[in-house]
């Protein structure tokens, strides 16, 4: 099932500190957030800036996301977490929030690998594309226009966009990702 509202988030990270950052996300705020209802969808290394994480997270709809927004900052694990992650980050507004561009264009909610401690990262790369066709696309999205329901947590407004997620490089100034250890698109 593809999920209504998506969020692609990506962050600016202080330098040689991406690592840290995703270490302390994949231990300690993949499963929290998924408690209040969000799915984690993708979490990436951007290849061609190497103080980047991109991720993507889904919401069955708008005030869903508010509710599980509300629960995920309020609740004890950001409280005993985001201490540690904040001091890594340079700037989280980088925000799109997207819809499905039509019927079956989305993402839904995937298995999240446990890989063994200490194995290597999965490899493979995702290509992403604003306003620009990409071969094959795994998932098509357009800026959703409702009103951000999270205010805390900004997204871009009155920009339209058109974003694709390919495996396959469609050339140009594609974002070239490679999924974390636990990142469940791949």
């Amino acid at each position: 099932m593809d999920l209504p509202v998506v969020e692609l988030r990506r962050y600016t990270l202080k330098p040689g500190r991406r690592d840290e950052m995703i270490s302390v996300f994949e231990r300690h705020l993949m499963e929290s957030q998924e408690d209040t209802g969000m799915a984690l969808l993708g979490t990436f290394r951007d290849l061609d800036r190497p103080d980047h994480f991109v991720w993507l997270r889904g919401f069955t709809d708008m005030e869903s996301r508010r509710e599980s927004l509300t629960a995920f900052y309020a609740g004890p694990v950001w409280k005993e977490h985001g201490p540690a992650v904040r001091p890594t980050m340079i700037d989280t507004d980088d925000v799109f929030l997207l819809r499905p561009a039509g019927p079956g264009t989305g993402l839904g909610p995937g298995p999240r690998p446990l890989p063994p401690p200490g194995s290597p990262e999965p490899g493979g790369i995702i290509y992403v594309t604003f306003a620009a066709a990409a071969p094959d696309p795994l998932a098509t999205f357009v800026t959703e226009p409702a009103e951000n329901t999270y205010p805390a947590l900004p997204v871009h407004e009155g920009v339209q966009v058109t974003v694709t997620l390919s495996r396959t490089d469609p050339g140009g100034d594609a974002a070239r990702l490679t999924p974390t250890a636990r990142s469940p698109l791949r």
